[in-house]
């Protein structure tokens, strides 16, 4: 049966727009740090399961390059998601969705910074038209509250969680040969490996919670959705057109995370999150095009 790329790319980011609905319907049902990191050992059970046969292949390089792995692992999983399962504590699955839609434009600002990748005009002015957005976000409609250092807890945390997985992301561009289930299974080691400590703090605290009915469903959604079936779609969208085409979909993350918070969440959706999401898809269209253009252009 002939696969159809848009819808595998589409469903892809669908899935990854609802972790930030799946954290917000968390709250009360199982704590943040408890979600974080039963999510990371479930999928590396699943994983290291699946891909036994890929491992043992591809060990030598996984030993060789475990501390890279482990780190990475820790940085754009655990650190990730433990920011913004704590930020919708505080904050919208709305504000959290157009938020994590800047991470393209830090990908590019990380890049800069690690490897001296040439920014041009238009990636720095696309850079800026997201900032904006996200800041408009963070301060909901209102920048001034920025100079009075009155921003949401919960946007604040959003800041840390992109500017994390932007910088894992960039970080990337280091990862050694490996087959997919591989890297993953050596990424989700690290991750549930630097949770446990989260885990013990949150319970030291007395902030755990363990999962009702509910927060088990959240579990399983979070399992086999955003961590395991966009995995898989994204990979094979990004066979069937090139990882350039489908790195364009990733915008619809944004869109989809606010769609999914206004329907299901019942949230507002306001005239400044109107603003910002253009703001941030502008921007992050403009550096990608411009990026696209140049590449594609003879030397």
């Amino acid at each position: 049966m002939k696969q159809n790329p848009y819808i595998l790319l589409a469903a892809a980011t669908l899935f990854w727009a609802g972790n930030s609905v799946a954290g917000k319907m968390a709250a009360g049902h199982v704590s943040p740090m408890f979600l974080n990191a039963i999510r990371w050992g479930v999928v590396l059970a699943i994983l290291g399961l699946a891909g036994r046969r890929e491992i043992v292949i591809d060990w030598p390089v996984i030993r060789q390059r475990k501390w890279y792995l482990l780190a990475m692992g820790a940085i754009g999983f655990t650190m990730f998601s433990a920011a913004l399962y704590s930020a919708l504590l505080y904050t919208s699955a709305t504000n959290a969705s157009i938020e994590q839609g800047g991470i393209p434009l830090l990908v590019f600002m990380f890049s800069y910074l690690l490897y001296g990748a040439r920014t041009t005009l238009a990636q720095l002015g696309g850079f800026v038209l997201s900032f904006v957005g996200i800041i408009l976000t963070a301060t909901q409609g209102e920048p001034v509250r920025l100079l009075q250092l009155d921003v949401n807890f919960g946007d604040a945390l959003m800041i840390v969680a992109i500017l994390t997985y932007g910088f894992y992301t960039a970080a990337l561009r280091r990862k050694p040969q490996l087959h997919w289930m591989s890297l993953m299974v050596a990424l989700c080691a690290g991750a549930f490996i630097s949770a446990l400590p989260l885990l013990w703090a949150e319970a030291a605290a007395g902030g755990l919670i363990l999962p009702d009915a509910t927060g088990w469903a959240i579990i399983a959604y979070v399992v086999l959705f955003p961590s395991l079936l966009s995995q898989i779609t994204y990979i094979r969208g990004v066979e069937l057109i090139g990882a350039n085409r489908a790195g364009l979909f990733i915008n619809l993350l944004p869109i989809w995370g606010a769609f999914l918070a206004v329907v299901i969440l019942g949230e507002e959706f306001r005239t400044y999150h109107a603003i910002a999401l253009l703001l941030v898809l502008s921007g992050v269209l403009i550096a990608e095009y411009d990026g696209r253009r140049r590449a594609a252009s003879p030397s």
